[in-house]
């Protein structure tokens, strides 16, 4: 494909209608790091979305790798989420989950993006008791913040996350 042709494609999230939110609320680090430290890992009342797609996996034709995930993330690759919210927000209130809680790279495109869809879609369900949150500064924050939150990650490569 040529650079012409590249350009002309609009990006995959013109396919589906812009967050009424572009700046939805955030959860930093720091309080995320906390709940771990204090035993209180996603899965119960909040849940973690890592929304990375090919800078979540590992390619080495591509030179692409993830470097790690934040424990106990699930991966839901933001180029698909949009059809799949109605089956999240399912998901997430049958377990009582309270705080649906998305990341990127650096949580001010897709993270955003997403946050603010799934704000949407709780908004048009009527529900005022469930959360759609980005986490700030996304996964590159985490890693940056140092080894106190590293050590809360999956897979962590440091080699991944280092200027060479």
């Amino acid at each position: 494909m040529s650079a012409d042709a590249a350009s002309a494609t609009p990006p995959w999230h013109a396919a589906y209608p812009k967050p009424s939110n572009p700046a939805p609320p955030a959860v930093t680090a720091e309080e995320i790091r906390r709940r771990f430290d204090d035993g209180n890992l996603p899965g119960k009342t909040y849940v973690l979305v890592d929304l990375r797609r090919n800078d979540h996996e590992h390619d080495e034709e591509l030179r692409v790798r993830q470097g790690g995930t934040i424990h106990r993330s699930i991966n839901l690759p933001a180029q698909s989420l949009y059809p799949s919210l109605p089956a999240l927000y399912d998901i997430v209130t049958a377990g009582g989950v309270t705080e649906v809680i998305f990341y990127c790279g650096s949580s001010r495109g897709r993270g955003t993006r997403a946050a603010g869809w799934f704000e949407d879609h709780i908004k048009s369900r009527g529900d005022s008791s469930l959360k759609s949150l980005i986490l700030e500064g996304g996964i590159a924050g985490w890693v940056g913040a140092g080894p106190e939150y590293t050590r809360w990650m999956d897979g962590y490569d440091e080699k991944v996350w280092t200027k060479e």
